[in-house]
């Protein structure tokens, strides 16, 4: 079974180099293709990281740089990472607003873009704020799905109450052609992230960070059982596997260590759904880049 991975990180951000290590890892273009060949990989979606402000003031819009400096004409990196262009928010003001826009714009004209992605939490602000129509705009009109960071953050100094899961619910009414795809799913408000993407048909959910580290994977079945169990009836309520997508948070977690447990959370009845079908359907402008 081919697999795409929709959610890692394809940067040389602060601190992956050693998160990549922590895992069992190298955070490098060629370490982690060779692991995509070994494991059946076919491709990923790797969420824009980095600084999204520049001297002149505008929410430029974060991308990715693994394989050496992102070029917006050539690309520059692999073929089989595309890539959510990502928003710092913090950044964003009514004086840049118009020019950030339109340099969010040009990303999505590139075929190796295939959405847009949100850090509420680390960045202090409502997805649900003015300032980021435009933006949601700009996904209708280019069909691509926005990524939102939900749930639990990474730092302390990031607040939670912007990157809970309810908070997806008002965009995702107001915006009802546009597909949301709640990260994480909001872990660890698990079933208020469920309730959202039960009752909007333009939410959905990606699986990735739902452990960390380097595992062995029978060890952590057993000790975070409770967890598990947890996860999985909240998915089977919901009954609609074609609402989830695998994805890892890469280079934060082992790659065969999770993709172990994943396989086991998702009943193999919905394999081919949350493994790849559901990515290429979401992320729709991924399938040219297979083609």
């Amino acid at each position: 079974m081919k697999i795409i991975d929709a959610h890692l990180h394809f940067s040389k951000f602060d601190g992956f180099d050693e998160r990549a290590r922590e895992a069992g890892h190298i955070n490098s273009a060629e370490h982690l293709l060779a692991e995509f060949d070994r494991l059946g990989i076919e491709a990923a979606v790797a969420m824009g990281a980095g600084r999204g402000g520049s001297p002149e003031g505008e929410c430029l819009p974060m991308t990715v740089n693994l394989a050496g400096p992102f070029d917006p004409v050539r690309y520059g990196q692999p073929r089989r990472i595309a890539y959510c262009a990502g928003v710092e928010s913090d950044v964003l003001n009514k004086a840049n607003q118009k020019r950030s826009v339109a340099l969010f714009e040009e990303r999505l004209r590139d075929p190796h873009c295939v959405g847009i992605k949100m850090y509420p939490g680390y960045n202090r602000r409502y997805l649900n704020d003015p300032l980021h129509y435009p933006l949601y705009e700009l996904a209708e009109h280019y069909d691509v799905p926005v990524a939102i960071h939900t749930g639990d953050t990474a730092t302390a100094n990031a607040l939670v109450k912007y990157s809970h899961p309810l908070t997806v619910d008002e965009v995702a009414v107001n915006f009802p052609r546009v597909r949301f795809v709640m990260a994480h799913y909001g872990n660890p408000w698990v079933i208020d992230a469920t309730e959202v993407a039960a009752k909007n048909p333009n939410v959905f959910i990606d699986l990735s960070g739902l452990a960390v580290g380097n595992f062995d994977p029978e060890w952590f079945w057993n000790d975070y059982s409770g967890y598990l169990q947890h996860l999985k009836t909240w998915m089977n309520y919901l009954s609609d596997y074609g609402k989830f997508m695998y994805g890892t948070d890469w280079p934060l977690v082992n790659l065969e260590a999770y993709l172990t447990v994943l396989r086991r959370l998702v009943p193999e009845k919905a394999h081919n759904l949350v493994f790849r079908e559901n990515a290429l359907r979401i992320y729709s402008k991924l399938n040219a880049l297979l083609a």
